[in-house]
């Protein structure tokens, strides 16, 4: 085990601090944790709360801090047959924010988390947000679909042979296609492989990748939308980026650089695709520089 993974909290830990709670139909997995003012953490596609678990002990001695796991994700439920969408996603993240009463908040975003952010921009531009956004930060994900350079294994997800190959995906093919978007000197060990792992798989999640991995092409879809999200100037917002990342690292952030304007940027050299994993002391850090008070 390396000092990295045993210095992590565990899954079993990770769910004994956090609940299910019931929103609608569907229950979705919880960790609120601190007090101060609150900082909502949206984790990516394929994995969960449990992302944030290296950044949760800085996050919670200033503020507090919520981590929900999305539908379809870690110890969420994961209902087979569902049209997972991320206006869908949105709703009930705001519904979590709603129920605990909260008036403002500030993101802290990755990957899918990000894209379901820059929906929650456009709700706010909009004036139909029920809460009010503080602050942005993104983590690496496809904040401008052209720039947006997904796997092989993410291609053939969304296409027509997609729920053959999650159903028949093993624990070692994810092993490897997870790894090759960390950096060389900050690869997953084989405990954190496994906790990956087991959040993916956990109730029958196998058999909803393919119908989780739509939000790509809903990036394509709502272009205009989320990209008119990133160029507002009322609130602050920033682009933390691991540059060795090969889905969205280093020509993530020079499309972000052209595309926002006065963009506020972190890069981090050596970080691949899950910089608050991989580097969560750096991660921390830029993000309470940036962060408004």
């Amino acid at each position: 085990m390396t000092a990295r993974a045993a210095g992590a909290l565990g899954l079993t830990a990770w769910y004994q601090q956090g609940r299910l709670e019931q929103y609608g139909p569907h229950r979705l997995f919880l960790a609120d944790a601190g007090a101060g003012p609150a900082v909502l953490c949206l984790h990516g596609f394929p994995t969960a709360s449990w992302d944030w678990s290296r950044l949760w002990p800085d996050l919670t001695r200033e503020h507090r801090a919520l981590a929900p796991d999305m539908l379809g994700f870690g110890f969420s439920d994961k209902p087979r047959g569902h049209h997972y969408r991320v206006m869908e996603q949105a709703d009930l993240i705001e519904s979590v924010v709603s129920q605990r009463l909260l008036k403002d908040v500030h993101l802290l975003c990755h990957d899918l988390g990000d894209t379901v952010g820059q929906e929650l921009m456009a709700r706010q531009q909009d004036g139909v947000l029920s809460f009010q956004i503080r602050s942005v930060c993104y983590l690496n994900g496809g904040l401008i679909p052209s720039a947006h350079r997904p796997r092989m294994i993410q291609r053939l997800l969304a296409g027509p042979l997609g729920p053959l190959l999650a159903l028949g995906m093993s624990k070692r093919a994810f092993g490897r296609s997870f790894s090759a978007v960390f950096g060389a000197q900050t690869q997953p060990d084989a405990l954190e492989l496994d906790r990956f792992w087991r959040l993916l798989t956990h109730n029958g999640g196998r058999r909803v990748q393919h119908r989780l991995i739509a939000y790509m092409a809903e990036r394509r879809d709502y272009e205009a939308r989320w990209l008119g999200a990133l160029q507002q100037r009322q609130v602050p917002q920033c682009l933390i980026n691991g540059l060795e990342d090969p889905v969205s690292g280093q020509h993530a952030l020079e499309a972000y650089a052209q595309h926002v304007p006065a963009p506020a940027t972190r890069a981090l050299p050596g970080i691949g695709h899950y910089p608050q994993f991989e580097a969560p002391a750096q991660v921390f850090a830029a993000w309470r520089e940036f962060r408004p008070h």
